[in-house]
């Protein structure tokens, strides 16, 4: 077992705890007091059918009641009038400020949960479950939540931390192959923007990664989690450092919505990092070394870097919409090398653009 404490003043500390089982998750949810409690677990319909049964036994044996809320998997189900039907249901089943959600599932399931956890009567208590790479390493762990409105991604949103974070990896066994890509792409960036020697370490532990190593995998979501608890516990807000773990997202999120959706979030987030390890080329920041580098080092998880039929106009407007605002306002992450990013609020559109034709890949260009 590992346990890594998130320590949050202001909204309460919180444990992530790594196991490779749920056998300790009855203890767990007893230290903190999730006993004789209503218990509303948020799953989707892929992974309820392989963990529902057992982790509501886990729950029931801690003599809560326990009721269920399964989405559609995917992003579909992450948009703001999804929540609706879930207000309902704890609404009527009288669920207060001290009863639980709890997320089990990947990104959208914790999103979802996390949102609806916040929100409900002002804040019920919350506990994670993520059962997938992404998740794990990001959705479950500092605190920030979003949903979508009107196809734009993690518009709506808040900061809300859990009571509690419980990993299993051994989930990861269940996970499909572009999934548990997806979320390496989260774990590269967090290297990326803080270790150059985690990066080093990935490198080195390729192999043992995609196999899914039991040991290494773990030690991996260790690694990652502990660099985001630096930001995390620093800017809990995201209003100054943390804001550099936002690397591919900006970018990442206007080309899933660019795709409808079609992409995993993972492999739009390996193009953003690549887009903007070009922007950095190109303003002598990155050594052409270094680009290729952060490029192709996508290749052996199978996450993609080129993309095609994308209106560029478009993407740019989308990028410029979703840009987090700081204390400095509205900024884009640049690298000055592997394991240093930097905040810049002057990247302009046309620097966008070229980082995008970078990207993109036709039919035309087959035939050259």
């Amino acid at each position: 077992m590992s346990r890594i404490i998130i320590k949050a003043p202001a909204k309460g500390d919180y444990e992530v705890v790594i196991e490779q089982s749920f056998e300790a998750l009855s203890e767990e949810i007893t230290k903190i007091g999730c006993f004789n409690k209503k218990v509303c677990i948020i799953s989707d319909l892929n992974v309820w059918q392989i963990y529902g049964d057992e982790v509501t036994s886990v729950f029931r044996k801690n003599d809560c009641q326990v009721d269920s809320i399964i989405l559609e998997p995917g992003e579909v189900s992450k948009a703001t009038e999804d929540l609706l039907p879930c207000y309902k249901e704890l609404l009527m089943k009288a669920y207060s400020r001290g009863d639980y959600i709890v997320s089990l599932g990947g990104g959208v399931v914790t999103d979802y949960a996390g949102f609806v956890a916040a929100t409900f009567k002002c804040g019920t208590k919350l506990i994670h479950i993520p059962t997938s790479l992404m998740a794990m390493v990001s959705s479950s762990v500092g605190g920030k939540v979003g949903v979508d409105f009107d196809e734009y991604k993690n518009m709506i949103g808040a900061y809300y931390n859990p009571s509690l974070v419980f990993i299993n990896t051994s989930c990861l066994n269940t996970l499909e192959d572009i999934q548990y890509y997806s979320g390496f792409a989260e774990v590269m960036k967090v290297a990326i923007v803080k270790s150059a020697s985690v990066y080093e370490w990935l490198i080195e532990n390729l192999y043992e990664i995609t196999d899914k190593d039991r040991g290494i995998v773990s030690d991996m979501i260790e690694q990652t989690i502990n660099l985001e608890k630096i930001y995390i516990e620093k800017d809990p807000y995201n209003t100054s450092d943390r804001l550099v773990l936002n690397l591919g997202h900006t970018i990442g999120h206007a080309l899933e919505k660019a795709k409808n959706y079609t992409m995993t979030q993972g492999e739009c987030i390996a193009l953003g990092i690549i887009a903007a390890a070009h922007i950095s080329l190109k303003r002598e920041m990155l050594s052409l070394e270094e680009y290729l580098e952060i490029r192709d080092m996508f290749v052996p998880f199978n996450l993609p870097i080129t993309i095609e039929d994308i209106d560029v106009d478009a993407v740019v407007k989308d990028i410029r919409l979703d840009m987090t605002s700081g204390d400095k306002g509205p900024c884009f992450v640049l690298l000055k090398k592997i394991g240093k990013a930097v905040l810049d609020t002057n990247v302009t559109d046309d620097e966008f653009k070229a980082a995008l034709e970078e990207l993109r890949f036709s039919e035309e260009d087959m035939k050259e």
